[in-house]
């Protein structure tokens, strides 16, 4: 369950924006601020429909859904009138589209929109009344990362490379030049988290002061500098309630989300009375800011909704997004822990240890790898997890070397250097479950999706003894093909995705040399491939073409495609289908029961 970024309560605070997958597929609702049942605001029945915000002075709404078909990414922004009736703000066959946000006086709302150049998005001012959309700044290929809330100013990110990056200023009231505000020398990574809310500062991610970002305050009139908030992790995000009265931040520690609700007024963060243990997140003021909307979640829950009264601190659980089926007792915490992998460096990873599971009755183990490439695996509700650690297997997610939230130095020692060091990480990971006395090591499979889906593949290709089967979910086998085809709305981003990964157009030769499917002949160990027809990211036909490559080798190979997904799932019907087919896929050739 997720809900709006945008306003997300209702102008007479008594109801809040949400979406959820209750249908089977995600559409927006209504939920009653003092409790109740969710009142549905869209009917979609086969693309996920989201709320995106609520309008300020009546009960309109803002939507996302995706307009190109299921799993196309191509997202319009919809209003749902009064009337309950769905208007295209955003129409266009190639057009994505994005709600950046509301002006501080509520008159206008932003999007972005790459309706004029398909590799860009332009930033555009719409009338909430009469839905009269202007251009307000031609992008010349960067990132739109923030507006201000008095509608001044535009920043935006240009990546140098993956590990060089700057941020930029946008004068909308004056030449629209942007103003590079974040000189620097090396390889120092600058972005925005966004403006504080009487528009006179931004606030800007840095590494350039060690090895974590932290965050940074400059004066947007003077130019002054000064840091923010800094820790030993990664400051996640940084944001303000309307009014600028309480400031929202957040760092990952150590794969977990620590946030603080801090009222600038007093200097001291909020006390929340009343909740389970879990990650806060997505905190939405009301009108007034007395109280807030949040999510709640944990290991063994999804994220629930919960409102907060600030005078008092006290809060109240609106909904149970567990399924009543489910015991939560009977489901399992993670743990964090620490392998070696290649060269002494150590691998941070969330273990899920099976209950029952000992030396005298060893568990089966699944090695989890996230995708990216620069991704993570973090604490937090995983269905999927749950699901195979609930019928006995244990479940190793590895944050390899590549991965985010352990300083730049690690999230960097994977550069140009894909399937190589980053690949015996986990191969490396698989060893080490072997090698504990509660997990079976003749039991040990290894599964992922998108780059995890790779690595999976990889890990058969080249390593082809290492696992006893595989699961790649939407994983890229052809590396040529796959950056050579992205899509056009990654334009932005290809800078620094080329440095990072090599450029098809000078490195093709080692593309080939770490993609599976040129390698598909070495594979023995048997494999479950799964693909989204629609996936604009990894094209059905790599998926076609590594399952009919291991065929021809004579090694199993299962095959679920789904027509009606693209790069992930939408809709909880498929979820379920693919998590029984891991399941069923594992018991046969790792467990060996069925």
């Amino acid at each position: 369950m997720s809900y709006s970024a945008g306003l997300g309560w209702s102008p007479d605070g008594r109801s809040i924006l949400i979406s959820s997958d209750a249908t089977g597929v995600f559409n927006a609702y209504a939920l009653p601020a003092s409790g109740g049942a969710p009142v549905p605001l869209s009917n979609s029945t086969g693309v996920a429909t989201l709320g995106a915000s609520y309008f300020p002075n009546d009960t309109r709404v803002l939507l996302t859904a995706d307009s190109g078909g299921g799993g196309s990414e191509l997202t319009h922004i919809y209003v749902r009138e009064l009337d309950g009736a769905m208007r295209d703000l955003t129409p266009g066959d190639a057009v994505k589209a994005d709600l950046l946000g509301w002006s501080s006086d509520r008159s206008t709302f932003w999007i972005t929109s790459n309706a004029r150049d398909a590799s860009v998005f332009d930033v555009y001012a719409v009338n909430p009344t009469t839905y009269e959309t202007t251009l307000l700044f031609e992008n010349p290929n960067m990132n739109v990362s923030a507006i201000s809330p008095d509608g001044r100013w535009v920043a935006l990110n240009k990546s140098i490379s993956s590990a060089n990056s700057d941020v930029y200023l946008v004068d909308l009231q004056d030449d629209k030049k942007p103003v590079l505000v974040t000189e620097h020398t090396g390889n120092v990574a600058y972005s925005a988290y966004g403006f504080t809310a009487d528009s006179r500062s931004l606030i800007l991610a840095t590494n350039e002061h060690g090895e974590w970002n932290q965050a940074w305050r400059r004066d947007v009139a003077t130019g002054e500098m000064a840091q923010y908030i800094a820790a030993d992790w990664d400051v996640m995000f940084v944001s303000f309630s309307p009014s600028g009265r309480y400031r929202v931040s957040a760092v990952n520690a150590d794969a977990k989300t620590e946030l603080t609700l801090l009222d600038t007024t007093t200097g001291r963060p909020v006390t929340l009375t009343g909740l389970p243990d879990g990650d806060i997140g997505a905190i939405r003021f009301n009108k007034d800011e007395s109280r807030i909307a949040f999510t709640v979640s944990s290991d063994t829950s999804p994220g629930d909704v919960f409102v907060g009264d600030l005078t008092t601190g006290q809060t109240r659980r609106l909904t149970t997004a567990l399924n009543p089926a489910i015991d939560e007792n009977v489901l399992v915490e993670a743990t964090i822990v620490r392998y070696p992998g290649e060269g002494g460096v150590m691998v941070p990873a969330v273990l899920y240890r099976p209950i029952g599971a000992s030396a005298a009755n060893p568990a089966p183990a699944v090695m989890l790898v996230h995708g990216g490439p620069g991704g993570q695996t973090r604490r937090g509700y995983s269905a999927m997890v749950q699901h195979l650690v609930n019928h006995g297997y244990a479940v190793l997610g590895a944050n390899n070397r590549g991965s985010s939230g352990y300083g730049k130095t690690f999230y960097h020692m994977d550069d140009k250097a894909h399937g190589e060091a980053d690949l015996r990480d986990i191969v490396a990971g698989g060893q080490w479950l072997r090698e504990q006395d509660w997990v079976a090591d003749d039991q040990v499979a290894v599964m992922g999706g998108s780059y995890g889906g790779y690595i999976t593949a990889a890990a058969l290709a080249f390593h082809p003894t290492a696992f006893d089967a595989g699961i790649d979910i939407f994983g890229v086998t052809n590396w040529v093909r796959t950056l050579e085809s992205i899509p056009a709305w990654w334009g932005a981003n290809r800078t620094a995705l080329f440095d990072e990964m090599g450029d098809p157009a000078t490195d093709a030769e080692r593309h080939r040399r770490i993609s599976p499917l040129f390698h598909a002949s070495n594979i023995q160990r048997p494999m479950l491939v799964v693909q989204g027809a629609n996936d604009p990211r990894v094209l059905q036909v790599e998926s076609d073409e590594l399952v009919a490559a291991v065929r021809a080798n004579n090694v199993p190979v299962e095959y679920v495609l789904f027509p009606d997904e693209g790069h992930g799932f939408q809709r909880r019907a498929n979820r379920i289908t693919a998590q029984e087919a891991y399941l069923k896929f594992l018991n046969h050739y790792v467990r060996k029961t069925q």
